[in-house]
């Protein structure tokens, strides 16, 4: 019985350590976007999501992500909320999907101070496999290859 439970353990510990290699790759890819993201005068930011405005949060974080993601490998997934409190800095929070090389992200962004944050929701992969380095892997080199060429 004992060993079962090892073992159980054991395996929680994996899928934790690969949950949160995946979300260091996600946020490592990210930092530009969420540097960008954070320009965007948070007033209007707030009056968007609280007034349903999708298609204004889109072109921004369209326009967040061109100068570091191909095209059309990173888009808002058309939903968002926000945390506002006397006491604190507002919360924003962006649920984005990434593709790219049969790679489907789908996470929350979670825009704060001093702290972001990522949440992924689900990670799908073409021809999946068990092998947890080669998902890590598939991962990474999905994220690089999404990234926009630099002009320098």
């Amino acid at each position: 019985m004992q060993d079962q439970s090892s073992e159980d353990d054991r395996s929680t510990s994996k899928k934790r350590s690969l949950k949160e290699q995946q979300k260091k790759a996600i946020a490592r890819a990210l930092k530009d976007v969420i540097n960008e993201l954070k320009l965007i005068d948070v007033e209007d930011l707030i009056a968007y999501i609280r007034t349903d405005h999708h298609a204004n949060i889109s072109d921004l974080v369209k326009s967040s992500s061109e100068l570091y993601f191909k095209q059309d490998t990173l888009r808002y997934g058309m939903a968002a909320s926000v945390d506002v409190d006397w006491d604190r800095p507002p919360t924003i929070s962006l649920d984005l999907e990434f593709y790219h090389h049969g790679v489907w992200i789908y996470f929350t962004l979670i825009l704060a101070n001093p702290e972001n944050a990522i949440n992924v929701s689900c990670i799908e992969m073409t021809n999946s496999t068990k092998d947890e380095d080669e998902t890590i892997r598939r991962l990474v080199d999905a994220l690089e290859d999404a990234r926009a060429p630099s002009d320098s």
